[in-house]
């Protein structure tokens, strides 16, 4: 059997006894608000997980405060402490991360927090969901979308690896890229099981509740007309997942779509995906570019996933200059907190998080300023949590 098949079976093994034992009696959730308006809107996160009605949350809930963030590098020397690390691995299932402030230049010493824990705890796919009853398209339509794009989360450009040489006509700089079997095997693999997994989620909603009414579809985006060694590879990979595994091939659809008509088709017709899985570089961009379908980043969940721990984080920077004042929209860490719980096992607690919010954002009545309203990141997690 092939090296890096067996490595796969291995890693499969290992999700689902994670799932199980999640599921169990006790979650421990980690807290690392980090920067700016993280601190605000982490603990709404975990007010509203807090709220969640015995029947549907059976699991007690469990949180410990850590520490993260430029502003604890500022104080004590490193972003990322080793005792944040070593609580995440002994004593935590989840984590939920709020924000980081990371400079624009070069700190000597700094490095990303979030950079670091996606390292360290092998969180290879970043998970990021994109759900609007009106999505804004391109030609001024209003149309519902339910996506959610995965992104590899260790390859591609982002493993730094640069230099810069003087050459004959001036200087010129060479990035060298990454694309292994092993790790798009892993993000193809998270793509079609989730691909499922949203078709049991939506088959506990009333049908006039579902968006995707279709059946589960998985989207390549690729380049390999261009690149085609590193995104041959890539494409070839993950289109492998599929032909190899029985129930992917009778119950997922699957596509391709090259990156740059993969942008032109999101804004055109957003509703014409369900999952979408690409390398790291181009899921990075897509991922960023279709927030604005849903109007604000503070709508945006994401979550960090790996065999073994899912840090769930909202996909809005710290924004410094609203910090401290409560009006931060808190919506994407309570639906970052939602995604933690669904790959935790806990599936109909998330759901319900996902129908509160969606309500919520639905009347219009209570919103904050990046939704053109005056609604205060306490009243919109209260009005969350009552519908709870």
């Amino acid at each position: 059997m092939h090296s890096a098949l067996k490595s796969f079976q291995k890693v499969a093994a290992c999700r689902a006894a994670y799932t199980t034992a999640s599921a169990s009696k006790t979650l421990t959730i980690g807290l690392i608000p980090a920067d700016g308006i993280g601190c605000e809107v982490i603990p709404a996160a975990r007010q509203v997980l807090e709220a969640l009605p015995s029947d549907i949350m059976p699991a007690r809930l469990n949180f410990v405060d850590l520490d993260a963030g430029f502003e604890y590098f500022q104080k004590h020397g490193v972003a990322l402490p080793e005792k944040t690390l070593e609580a995440l691995k002994d004593g935590c299932d989840g984590a939920l991360f709020g924000a980081v402030s990371s400079p624009s230049h070069k700190v000597a010493g700094y490095s990303s927090p979030i950079v670091g824990l996606r390292k360290k705890m092998d969180l290879y796919a970043n998970v990021r969901p994109v759900i609007s009853g009106a999505a804004a398209t391109a030609s001024g339509e209003k149309r519902a979308i339910d996506m959610l794009i995965i992104r590899e989360n260790t390859e591609c450009l982002y493993i730094k690896e640069e230099e810069q040489h003087d050459g004959a006509d001036g200087k010129y700089a060479i990035a060298k890229r990454r694309i292994s079997e092993f790790a798009s095997r892993r993000a193809g693999e998270m793509a079609f099981s989730m691909a499922l997994q949203r078709a049991g989620m939506r088959q506990q909603l009333p049908e006039a509740e579902r968006t995707w009414k279709a059946r589960p579809k998985v989207t390549i985006v690729h380049k390999s007309n261009v690149l085609s060694v590193t995104d041959g590879l890539w494409r070839e990979t993950v289109r492998s997942v599929h032909a190899g595994n029985a129930e992917y091939k009778s119950n997922v659809d699957i596509e391709e779509q090259l990156v740059d008509s993969m942008v032109y088709r999101m804004f055109r017709e957003p509703e014409a995906f369900d999952v979408v899985v690409a390398p790291n570089m181009y899921g990075d961009i897509i991922s960023d570019g279709a927030a604005a379908l849903v109007g604000s980043l503070g709508l945006v969940p994401s979550a960090n996933v790996g065999d073994s721990f899912v840090v769930g984080e909202p996909v809005h920077g710290s924004a410094p200059d609203i910090a401290g004042k409560n009006i931060a929209n808190p919506v994407a860490a309570i639906r970052s907190a939602a995604m933690l719980l669904e790959r935790t096992g806990h599936g109909s607690a998330a759901l319900a998080i996902y129908r509160a919010v969606d309500k919520v954002l639905a009347s219009g009545q209570i919103r904050t300023p990046d939704l053109g309203g005056k609604a205060t990141t306490t009243e919109v997690t209260a009005a969350v949590c009552k519908l709870l």
